[in-house]
């Protein structure tokens, strides 16, 4: 038996796509309609919010979806009700609309009660401003394959992603040491470096690379030059799009007009394999593994973290707390205010365990001085 009708919830999923979307869809839908609410999908994100493209769902929509990559909502990494782009000018400069109002008029119309964003922190940004500039209640879930949420130990995709990158490594290393080279795995992340360091130490790499670390090109060839001293004929380096040489700046592939990210990293993988091979006559050669880390299947992980994440959600609505996000904290989900949500990025700490880790075990991450004795045989 349907439980009494509570009230109206919405959801969308904002931002680039990420192993783990529909697994939180599915758990908001079904979570909603046991506890008796009616739930909108809203398609593409912020742009189906202001274009008033949503539906009603029911379980129909969300069956066999939790194994399912991407997101059946559809997402956009483009569309701000705030900063909305409706056209350009002769000279080809974008022209932007404030749309606050019409958001408002659509959820308004549709009676909801609060919206459900699942997004990273350029939509969970645009939801705070809608709580505080517009009065619209908003519960946030976080999204990102590059775990650089704050308030947050664990965000859905970041599981998945990791895993994929190791599994990479784990391919490359045949290769380096079938060929004696230095293999080079460039990941993403942007300005944090927790794929590149999780996937390195999980797939054996011999240099991790990542931006919290500027890294010293000279220290890099060392590392690679006393493994061949003991015997080791080939390295593998995992660097984050977003490493950076001491002094140096991050490589930028190209920028985006109109995105929640204009910044599109990308190339220092291939730019280090070249200086490694140009400074040491070591063949070298880098992979870029790119839009395969936020493809596919999301893993056992997070499936059950969306889910948690998703049924949270709802149960938010439910206790009529808004205007928060919920978050992975000590293995408990937890409510945060969005509004430290939606605040600076969370780095890897230089000082955490897992660097330290890495370093015990004889992992490189290009900031050590020239040491007086390499008879380190460790590894």
């Amino acid at each position: 038996m349907q439980a009494q009708k509570k009230g109206t919830l919405a959801v969308l999923t904002g931002g680039g796509d990420c192993p783990g979307l529909n697994a939180v869809i599915r758990a908001v839908v079904k979570t909603a309609i046991h506890h008796g609410f009616e739930i909108y999908g809203i398609s593409n994100g912020f742009h189906g919010l202001i274009n008033g493209d949503m539906k009603l769902m029911d379980l129909s929509d969300v069956s066999g979806i939790l194994p399912r990559g991407g997101t059946i909502l559809g997402t956009t990494n483009r569309d701000n009700p705030f900063k909305y782009m409706v056209g350009q000018d002769d000279a080809g400069n974008p022209i932007y609309e404030d749309k606050r109002d019409v958001v408002v008029k659509n959820l308004k119309d549709r009676k909801i009660d609060c919206l459900i964003v699942i997004g990273g922190d350029g939509s969970l940004k645009i939801a705070y401003d809608l709580h505080r500039y517009c009065d619209v209640n908003v519960v946030g879930v976080p999204k990102t394959i590059d775990n650089d949420l704050p308030c947050t130990e664990r965000t859905f995709g970041f599981d998945t992603a990791m895993a994929m990158a190791t599994e990479a490594l784990d391919r490359l290393h045949t290769t380096a040491e079938s060929h004696h080279r230095v293999m080079v795995l460039e990941v993403m992340g942007r300005y944090a470096g927790w794929i590149a360091l999780h996937s390195g130490i999980a797939g054996g790499a011999d240099v991790i690379l990542i931006p919290e670390i500027p890294y010293d090109l000279e220290a890099v060839i060392r590392k690679i030059r006393e493994r061949q001293q003991h015997g080791k004929k080939f390295s593998i380096i995992t660097v984050a799009e977003g490493a950076k040489p001491i002094g140096g700046q991050m490589t930028v592939a190209r920028l985006v007009k109109g995105s929640f990210e204009p910044v599109r990293l990308g190339g220092v993988g291939e730019k280090l394999a070249r200086e490694i091979e140009d400074r040491t006559g070591i063949e070298s050669r880098c992979t870029v593994l790119g839009y395969l880390q936020r493809g596919g299947s999301p893993t056992a992980y997070d499936r059950v973290l969306s889910t948690r994440y998703g049924a949270a959600a709802v149960e938010a609505c439910l206790d009529e707390e808004y205007n928060v996000m919920v978050s992975l904290q000590a293995n408990e989900i937890v409510r945060v205010p969005i509004a430290k949500a939606a605040s600076q990025p969370h780095q890897v700490p230089v000082d955490s365990d897992i660097i330290r880790t890495a370093r015990e075990v004889g992992v490189s991450f290009g900031d050590e001085e020239p040491a007086g004795d390499t008879s380190d045989t460790r590894k």
